[in-house]
């Protein structure tokens, strides 16, 4: 997941709103209706657009749903999710409970536990689809738990993503598989690490990826962060952070501002270790020249975060049905085999292979992930998304102490 989805929440505390759309409930059991009545309808789906690949995916299947349900998609690409989040807050105070400007948005975290805790989405309505038959909910139970907070139907998920490493094996053959380890390394190397600066998606994640190694009970990441207890339980991390900060490249002064900068800083040379949210991003960086061809990938020790990547329909949507058919669509074997290809977009799948038949696993048999892609085995099980509550947290905590002027 990007940054950006993440990057800026609506307060929960703006309005609580009555239960949304109970008087617009889509029959998802006659499927044919809805697709007769999705044919003609204009979807305007509000999602991050400073991914050129993926901006590629969605227009392929917003092709793709033209074609087959005469579904128009129009990508309304975002800075921050937030801005689509404060549309729809607004237009439910000035009561426009219909014929809404967004009609699907890309969708994670706290936006998500924004938008659900005050009733501006419409379901439940994503595990009946059907495709919802193949999705993985046993062996990738993030697809029912977004940061924690239950999805409920809510939103449906449309790609997996996991924290990865990457590093040259030309100049570092054995490189450090630890929080701790960093610390030390950086020690020896200084300059040679960095991460992009809170509160961009990835600085964020390294700091929460450090938060489970370092706090004495990582558990409690699971769970709204406890004034009484914060600054105890997070005291090891910011300990570790004072620590590697002026070891860190230009000695902490200066910080990418995102993940494709850190990824920049590695093909310079500059640093030697970088990290990214998309399992194929090193494999994509050399097959397009970014990167030499001996980079590779590795996750920690303990595992690494992941999560799922959702869409949601908001409560006013002007067109359900054709919100709906699009994210069927998303998760159909064909779309998440596009997606998982590294030359197209490289998110790994949320479907079940076991589920599928010969046919639609031919699909995903066929793909070359890369030469620096992980497979599943080798990511392990991922570690669970802490609550949303310790994003802000940690996010507003790191600015106070490192924040710097880009």
């Amino acid at each position: 997941m990007h940054k950006s989805v993440f990057a800026a929440v609506v307060p929960l505390f703006l309005f609580h709103a009555a239960t949304a759309a109970a008087d617009h409930h889509i029959d998802v059991e006659h499927w044919s209706a809805i697709e007769s009545k999705a044919t003609g309808q204009e979807v305007y789906f509000h999602a991050w657009g400073g991914d050129p690949r993926r901006n590629a995916y969605i227009e392929w299947a917003a092709e793709q749903i033209l074609n087959r349900s005469g579904v128009v998609v129009t990508h309304v690409k975002l800075a921050d999710t937030a801005e689509a989040v404060s549309q729809v807050v607004s237009e439910k105070a000035a009561g426009r409970d219909e014929d809404g400007s967004v009609d699907l948005i890309w969708i994670n975290g706290a936006n998500f536990a924004s938008m659900k805790e005050q009733d501006l989405l419409y379901g439940p309505w994503a595990e009946e689809l059907p495709n919802w038959q193949y999705v993985d909910v046993e062996g990738k139970p993030t697809v029912q738990s977004d940061f924690t907070v239950p999805t409920d139907g809510l939103e449906a998920p449309w790609g997996m993503a996991q924290l990865i490493f990457y590093h040259d094996t030309e100049t570092l053959p054995d490189p450090p598989k630890s929080i701790v380890a960093i610390g030390e390394w950086l020690e020896e190397n200084p300059g040679r690490f960095t991460y992009p600066q809170p509160p961009d998606f990835h600085g964020l994640t390294f700091l929460k990826q450090a938060a489970y190694e370092l706090m004495q009970d990582p558990s409690v990441l699971q769970e709204p962060v406890d004034p009484d207890r914060y600054e105890d339980l997070t005291a090891p991390l910011w300990a570790w952070l004072d620590g590697v900060t002026p070891n860190l490249w230009r000695s902490g002064r200066a910080y990418p501002s995102t993940g494709t900068q850190m990824k920049q800083l590695l093909a310079d040379g500059e640093i030697e270790i970088a990290f990214s949210f998309n399992q194929s991003e090193a494999s994509a960086a050399i097959a397009n020249g970014e990167l030499p061809d001996t980079v590779r990938s590795y996750v920690l020790e303990g595992g690494t975060i992941g999560n799922a990547n959702f869409v949601a329909i908001p409560y006013n949507s002007s067109a359900r049905e054709g919100a709906v058919v699009f994210a069927n669509f998303l998760m159909s074997p064909e779309a998440q085999a596009r997606a998982q290809d590294p030359g197209v977009l490289g998110n790994f799948t949320v479907l079940d292979m076991d589920k599928l038949n010969e046919t639609h696993r031919a699909r995903f048999d066929s793909l070359e992930l890369g030469v620096a892609t992980l497979t599943p085995e080798e990511l392990g099980q991922a570690l669970q998304e802490p609550h949303p509550s310790w994003m802000d947290r940690l996010s507003e905590d790191w600015i106070s102490r490192y924040g710097v002027s880009q």
